[in-house]
């Protein structure tokens, strides 16, 4: 995927978000992996880190297999400060809940990352932000049932 050095260029940095991007999207879980350093990490708000590539990969695998339609779309990708190895990553996840043991409720959820990108030049570390009510919300279709009830008849 490149070293640090390569992604300090605008157009490489677009490419490796793009190939990360189409990773989530593939159905593959070691995919997503691959876009991390050998012992990267992965943050979603305050929870415990998947540190590691098996560990990453099983985080893709559950997000995967819930959403087994996902699509993830890249909205932003953008340098923060001027060290050259950190960027944000903007994102927009969409899919249908329908998974083993799922709702079959749809999921349309943004958030972001915060990369630290390693000498290896792929994610040593990543930083997830995105509302975690919302998206449990959206899968148990607590957010479909509100909306119903606020509908006027």
């Amino acid at each position: 995927m490149g070293d640090e050095r390569e992604l300090r260029d605008p157009g490489a940095i677009e490419q490796f978000a793009e190939s990360y991007t189409r990773a989530w999207s593939s159905g593959d879980p070691s995919s997503v992996a691959s876009h991390f350093s050998e012992n990267g990490s992965l943050r979603i708000n305050d929870g415990e880190p998947s540190i590691g590539r098996e560990q990453l990969t099983e985080t893709a695998r559950s997000f995967m297999s819930d959403l087994p339609d996902m699509v993830l779309t890249m909205d932003e990708i953008r340098a923060e400060g001027d060290t050259g190895d950190r960027f944000v990553y903007r994102w927009t996840l969409r899919g249908t809940n329908s998974g083993p043991g799922g709702t079959g409720n749809r999921v349309d959820i943004s958030g972001h990352e915060e990369w630290r990108i390693g000498e290896d030049g792929l994610i040593a570390e990543s930083q997830g932000h995105m509302d975690l009510d919302d998206y449990e919300s959206q899968l148990s279709g607590a957010a479909q049932e509100a909306d119903q009830l606020e509908q006027p008849e």
